[in-house]
């Protein structure tokens, strides 16, 4: 079918571009190409795949309105997944516009977008940290999540809540996916796998938060674009035992779904380092410190539901991903 790959120069949009055109996808991909951190990296990425020929890139904003409505009725797109946004946690807390102008502002022009156009299924990135000040464990997305501690989770929520007003009221099938930590080559230079690796390779010694004692549900790359492609192929259904005096967050009886895409198997900060570690050769100075304002100090992914509806589940160990990934980093920086 003919994809629209929203931040296709971004990490997962890349991987994702790649995995469709192989599948004989035609793909068109938009990126603004910004310098929140080295475009270099982004040029990288784009580069394993701007020479297909059944690719497309163009070098857009999706906070420019006219540009993307121009985009969509232009190109009739049968799918999209939308992956730009503007990232990370703790930079939300110094930046807090960037977030509302491209995580909402822009989401809005993507709805309108399919809407318009009668897309047959938008699926788009939320996130694990939407799930915020929530402590029941594993994670899941049957549970409300009304409590976010930063503005980039909040924006994640409202981009859920967002999209179900679009499925109720236009009919349109929206997937809402909460991404559990993802990392592998390629991945963002403010991630803490590169963050390490830098200092590491430099003899600097690593800032390790909340004193190590973090647990991340770590997800590899390949695995998260296994789960999007699956749930792409399929439009969100309508729930026709929605109870409106028992409401499932997660379902409705809009064609509405959210799912979590985790390892569903958390890992101690301290033991992804220790992969590292023995993957670089090298043995890190580690700099403990208190827990981050915006962070949570675990993460555990319930994946019951794409287990039970696709038959998929997330399988790239820690010690696997993160040996990809040293290899990966130390042939791109020579």
């Amino acid at each position: 079918m003919k994809v629209l790959v929203t931040g296709s120069a971004g990490f997962i949009g890349s991987a994702l571009s790649i995995r469709l055109l192989d599948r004989g996808d035609e793909v068109v991909g938009i990126d603004n190409h910004n310098d929140y951190y080295d475009p270099a990296l982004k040029e990288a990425r784009l580069a394993r795949h701007a020479d297909h020929p059944n690719y497309t890139h163009i070098r857009m904003n999706i906070e420019d309105r006219e540009a993307m409505a121009k985009l969509f009725k232009d190109q009739q797109f049968e799918g999209v997944v939308n992956l730009a946004a503007q990232a990370g946690v703790r930079y939300s807390i110094e930046n807090p516009l960037a977030y509302i102008d491209t995580n909402l502002v822009g989401f809005a022009h993507i709805l309108e977008g399919c809407r318009h156009n009668k897309v047959g299924h938008l699926v788009y990135a939320s996130s694990s940290s939407t799930y915020g000040l929530n402590t029941k464990q594993p994670f899941s997305t049957h549970a409300a999540v009304n409590h976010p501690v930063s503005l980039y989770a909040a924006t994640k929520k409202a981009n859920e809540l967002m999209a179900h007003t679009y499925s109720h009221l236009y009919d349109l099938p929206t997937t809402g996916l909460r991404f559990f930590t993802v990392y592998g080559p390629y991945d963002r230079p403010d991630m803490a796998l590169q963050k390490f690796t830098r200092a590491i390779m430099a003899g600097e010694p690593i800032t390790v938060f909340n004193y190590g004692k973090h647990r991340r549900d770590f997800t590899y790359i390949d695995d998260i674009v296994e789960g999007v492609i699956r749930i792409l192929d399929r439009p969100a259904p309508v729930n026709e035992n929605w109870d409106s005096n028992n409401p499932d967050p997660a379902t409705s009886s809009a064609p509405y779904r959210v799912y979590n895409i985790g390892n569903n198997n958390p890992v101690e900060l301290m033991d992804y380092i220790e992969a590292l570690e023995t993957s670089l050769g090298k043995v890190a100075e580690k700099e403990l410190l208190p827990l981050q304002p915006g962070d949570v100090p675990d993460t555990y992914a319930d994946v019951d539901d794409l287990v039970e509806e696709f038959d998929y589940k997330p399988s790239m160990s820690v010690k696997q991903g993160v040996e990809n990934f040293a290899k990966w980093y130390m042939n791109y920086h020579q």
